[in-house]
């Protein structure tokens, strides 16, 4: 059995609105706010991935009120990561003054973090708590030139980031469900030092298809029917398809909780950085549902089941 301990975040701050990353791609700032739901995001100016993922670390460490020697393990899911190896995970538990604590990469696109909490939840209970960061600084990607409008309008900077326990926390992970098809691989792919390449209604299409799917798959397994659901934790990808998923689901728009207007899709960051405002503002509620989920690149994605629980 595996508990969420805490959730913590970082956004650089200088804040990009549609009207600035609109004119350096010839579109309107309405049309972008239509079209996915964006207002504004934040870019990093001279912060790198590993200083938004310590930056973190260290909020999601402060909330819980442990010190970074008390971790067993570091996760960090990330698909903007400059160079082939090593990863960020390493330069990032250094600077936390960790030298042994084993350090997992992901270089998975926006269901990174997902993947990185299903992964940690099997593991608590060989390495204690499990620190699963994800960070991501994508204004390093869509800057590139040739800039392309659909994929420049997308995208801002930061970090989110959970623990997770084998002994206590604010909520129980019930159940999770991740699935990885390469079918379509090629249709959402960053080769290095290239432009991002995506094709976005073969995007829309398989995440409008997929995401309903695992989660009624992980809730069905467990006796739960999506309306019983307290709130939706997902990655922040677009406002439209969101709005999607929620109507094949069947529930109100309203209990998927978003923050896109203002970051914008940060990848393998959004969802835990969701996760962190959602639980300032609401909270887990005993033996109440939430159901947080994820689609990327791959394309991979997923979902998991996980129930507050009495606070000891």
């Amino acid at each position: 059995m595996a508990f969420i301990k805490q959730f913590g975040s970082y956004l650089p701050p200088r804040v990009v609105s549609n009207e600035e990353i609109g004119a350096r791609v010839g579109c309107d700032s309405a049309w972008i706010l239509s079209v996915a739901g964006i207002e504004e995001r934040r870019f990093a100016e001279d912060e790198t991935v590993v200083d938004m993922a310590l930056r973190a670390a260290q909020d999601c460490l402060s909330r819980a009120g442990m010190n970074a020697d008390q971790l067993g393990m570091l996760v960090l899911a990330c698909s903007s990561w400059d160079r082939r190896y090593p990863g960020p995970a390493v330069s990032v538990a250094q600077r936390l003054g960790l030298t042994s604590v084993p350090c997992l990469d992901l270089p998975m696109a926006s269901a990174g973090s997902l993947f990185g909490m299903a992964l940690a939840a099997k593991l608590t209970e060989t390495y204690g708590d499990i620190l699963v960061i994800g960070a991501e600084k994508m204004s390093s990607v869509i800057l590139r030139e040739p800039m392309e409008r659909g994929v420049a309008i997308l995208f801002g900077d930061g970090a989110g980031s959970c623990i997770l326990s084998a002994d206590s926390g604010c909520a129980r992970v019930v159940d999770s469900v991740i699935e990885s098809d390469g079918t379509f691989s090629e249709d959402l792919q960053l080769k290095f030092e290239l432009p991002l390449e995506m094709n976005g209604r073969s995007v829309i299409l398989q995440a409008s298809r997929k995401i309903p799917r695992v989660i009624e798959m992980v809730l069905g397994k467990h006796g739960h029917k999506a309306g019983e659901v307290d709130a939706f934790l997902m990655h922040q990808a677009n406002q439209n398809l969101i709005a999607r998923i929620a109507s094949a689901l069947g529930v109100a728009e309203q209990k998927f909780f978003t923050n896109i207007r203002r970051y914008g899709n940060t990848s393998s960051a959004s969802m835990l950085i969701a996760a962190t405002e959602w639980w300032q503002k609401c909270g887990f509620q005993p033996g109440v549902p939430v159901c947080f989920a994820a689609f990327g690149a791959g394309f991979n994605w997923g979902a998991m089941l996980v129930e507050g629980v009495t606070a000891s």
